[in-house]
């Protein structure tokens, strides 16, 4: 038991890593209870300390023979996806300044914060969720597979998105929402309670055990 207290999966670096990724899930998972200025300035944030902690994981050496098991089901990603596109408006969409599809165009390529936001809440949700399982093994390599997709998918997009998020947080940008677009999306899914999308918003709210 003294052995697998010591383990790396509960070093300093790995249980802050930890602590900011679950307020990211967090965050997104609750996003309704802010308005768009507020959400926007806090995902400025959690970006940046989110990419430090990452940058700080330790190096693991595969344990178990299978792969890490997958929480987040496509249905989840699109549903988190479709409300951050709501969130955001037309604050979505910028401007890549590293992409490699960039060399291959002579246009500029266009990004999505939503579409960023939700992929890492993929990656970080899957890791969280095997941390909490408790068994040294399977924390071991979730911390493999994230400290890795970190390196060579998700990183990027935390700076990319970052660039975005502070030119909505210190630019001149009006974040005010228009509060009749938001009442129409919110109507519409009361009006849609029997359909796939409610069915994906109740699974959606398991992961927050409400």
């Amino acid at each position: 038991m003294e052995g697998e207290s010591s383990h790396i999966v509960y070093s300093v670096n790995v249980i802050e890593f930890v602590t900011v990724a679950n307020e990211y899930c967090a965050t997104l998972e609750t996003m309704d209870e802010f308005n768009r200025t507020d959400f926007v300035h806090k995902m400025q944030k959690i970006f940046p300390l989110l990419y430090l902690k990452a940058s700080l994981l330790p190096e693991v050496e595969n344990m178990l023979e299978d792969e890490p098991a997958k929480f987040v089901s496509e249905g989840d990603y699109n549903y988190l996806h479709r409300k951050l596109q709501v969130k955001l408006g037309e604050h979505d969409a910028y401007l890549e300044v590293f992409d490699p599809a960039m060399q291959y165009s002579e246009d500029p390529v266009e990004g999505s914060l939503a579409e960023n936001m939700a992929d890492i809440y993929q990656d970080l949700k899957d890791f969280i969720l095997s941390y909490r399982i408790g068994t040294v093994e399977v924390m071991n390599d979730a911390l493999l597979e994230c400290r890795s997709n970190f390196a060579d998918y998700w990183g990027q997009r935390l700076v990319n998105g970052l660039r975005a998020l502070h030119n909505l947080t210190f630019g001149d940008v009006d974040l005010s929402e228009d509060a009749k677009k938001i009442d129409a999306v919110q109507n519409k899914e009361e009006e849609q309670i029997d359909s796939p999308d409610w069915i994906l918003k109740q699974q959606f709210k398991n992961f927050r055990g409400e």
